[in-house]
């Protein structure tokens, strides 16, 4: 996994130069991760099942879209599942101390449903997956049948998805495992960290949820202290277990983000517990040079944050 380390002087000298250059090296290099999974796939002889884990707003999403598409074009079919048509209705969910629904836990799943569902592919090669209603909180009506041809993939995302809970259920032959993060972090000229790799993921969050999630950035903030408890119990114990890794950083997204982020942060209230931090967050993403939105791929990854 690619673990270069960037820094504020950098970046912004970069940019200076030719922002078109640091645009398309990072889209190179996340390519580049792609084509390697692809290979590791097709390699094997096409494995049945991948598991593509990772973070909150690390792009698990796109992602399985990109490795599906370019297994597609080298003649083998490949089929997206999201582990969150899995979610048990809003009333079975389990809660927290405080009374709240715990939807970062595994067992907010329906983990039986899972491995039936998976399972009926390694062996049957067909099955009927649920779609989840997240308006109504609960399993719709309409569910997805998919039929596989031997060698087909199917590319499950999700929180989850190295989770034993789910993985120990299905046959080990024919499975690979992905973790996908932001593992990058960003310093400034005496070596500080300027932007950790978690804050980095926080504002792809923020600027996606609120102009796409209709959630406000107090709100994002208080769903991310749960999301963060969620990913340190049931995501970061199993990274090891994967196959392979990929560092889903664009090292020039803060220039982008500098053009949206700020503006939110700046929204947050004087009164909020969550004030200090978007205002040290907004002043972080000032110090960078500014790229402009309309300059990003249409396909590029930071799409899943800030639109089409």
């Amino acid at each position: 996994m690619h673990t270069q380390q960037y820094t504020l002087s950098s970046i912004n000298q970069s940019v200076l130069t030719d922002y078109k250059t640091i645009i398309n090296d990072a889209e190179k290099r996340y390519q580049s991760s792609i084509d390697q999974a692809v290979a590791k796939v097709l390699d094997h002889g096409g494995h049945e099942i991948i598991m593509l884990a990772g973070p909150s707003s690390s792009g698990k999403t796109t992602t399985a879209e990109k490795i599906a598409r370019e297994i597609r074009k080298r003649g083998v079919s490949a089929y997206t599942i999201s582990l969150d048509d899995f979610y048990a209705s809003r009333e079975s969910v389990p809660l927290l101390p405080n009374g709240d629904p715990d939807y970062e836990t595994v067992y907010a799943l329906d983990l039986p449903l899972i491995s039936k569902c998976l399972n009926e592919f390694a062996t049957i090669g067909h099955t009927e997956l649920p779609i989840f209603d997240f308006t109504q909180g609960r399993r719709s009506s309409k569910t997805n049948v998919i039929s596989l041809d031997e060698g087909d993939v199917i590319i499950v995302e999700g929180l989850h998805a190295l989770n034993p809970a789910i993985t120990g259920r299905l046959p080990k032959e024919n499975l690979l495992k992905i973790y996908i993060t932001v593992s990058s972090r960003i310093y400034d000229d005496k070596g500080k960290t300027l932007l950790k790799r978690r804050g980095i993921r926080f504002v792809r969050r923020a600027v996606r949820d609120y102009y796409f999630r209709n959630s406000s950035i107090e709100n994002t903030c208080m769903l991310w202290e749960n999301v963060q408890q969620g990913e340190n119990k049931y995501l970061f114990p199993f990274e090891e277990l994967s196959d392979m890794k990929i560092n889903s950083i664009h090292e020039y997204e803060p220039c982008v983000f500098k053009n949206i982020a700020p503006l939110l942060f700046d929204d947050v209230s004087p009164n909020s517990k969550y004030y200090d931090a978007c205002k040290e967050m907004a002043e972080v993403l000032n110090k960078f040079e500014s790229i402009p939105v309309s300059q990003v791929p249409a396909e590029s990854l930071l799409r899943e944050f800030i639109g089409k």
